[in-house]
């Protein structure tokens, strides 16, 4: 079956995570990072999820997993050693019509957490449908190699140039041919020697 490629605003969204061990930390923070509301159910936390929660960056209940903790979540991440935990709750998503992931076990997964080169706004994601988590994160290990960090700073310029190019009075092909000669290798290159080149010495 193939998977549908999306990339998900999960901004002020009410996100579950069952599970505050080391492997649950890893996801809690990427969901805090996309602004997620982030409930954690878990008896016991990591001293970094414990200081989270602490400092109000997410709600944290030092308990065991109750049926209704989906409640009017969007998504849930499940975390926990326990096998037969981990798809009792996955099977309480899916009565609930909430997205679920249980770390590690495909077959109990609505979606997957794809390996992902960050460069600022540009976001490239990688997945093999569950198949070989290794070949994505050695891809993703290649990809970083070739997009560099001067990635970030070109993409915010981009973005900048396009703001200004909408503004102006032009057909709609007229601004996509624009649009387009902005981000050729020869575009990119130019970028990069001007981020780099030394600054002109005063007379």
């Amino acid at each position: 079956m193939s998977l549908f490629p999306m990339f998900l605003k999960l901004s002020n969204r009410p996100c579950l995570v069952v599970g505050a061990g080391r492997v649950g930390e890893e996801k809690i923070k990427s969901l805090l990072a996309a602004g997620a509301l982030v409930i954690v159910v878990a008896p016991e936390a990591t001293e970094t999820v414990a200081q989270w929660a602490r400092d109000g960056k997410l709600s944290w209940q030092p308990r065991r997993f109750q049926p209704a903790d989906l409640d009017g979540k969007f998504l849930a991440v499940v975390a926990t050693p326990s096998a037969e935990l981990n798809d009792g709750i996955y099977r309480e998503a899916q009565r609930r019509g909430v997205l679920c992931n249980v770390v590690d076990d495909p077959p109990l997964c609505d979606f997957y957490y794809p390996a992902v080169v960050n460069r600022g706004k540009l976001q490239i994601a990688i997945s093999t449908n569950g198949q070989s988590p290794a070949l994505a994160q050695r891809l993703r290990r290649d990809l970083e190699q070739q997009f560099g960090s001067e990635y970030e700073e070109w993409v915010e310029a981009l973005g900048r140039k396009r703001q200004d190019l909408l503004k102006l009075a032009m057909g709609s092909e007229e601004r996509r041919r624009l649009l387009h000669s902005l981000v050729t290798r020869e575009s990119f290159e130019e970028f990069v020697r001007g981020i780099t080149r030394p600054p002109a010495r005063m007379p």
